[in-house]
């Protein structure tokens, strides 16, 4: 994998991390989403990328 890529994943999955994590727990709820799951959630991000 090139560099270029793997920057590419890490930004996204910091973008997601830092969205998901501004929302409030009713926000995320509404997205079938919980705090504990933002971190998967944005990895499966970054990996379809």
């Amino acid at each position: 994998m090139d560099i270029r890529k793997t920057f590419q994943k890490w930004a996204a999955y910091q973008q997601t991390v830092r969205e998901l994590a501004a929302l409030d727990n009713r926000q995320l709820n509404d997205l079938g989403i919980s705090r504990t799951d933002i971190s998967r959630v944005a990895r499966n991000h970054a990996d379809a990328l």
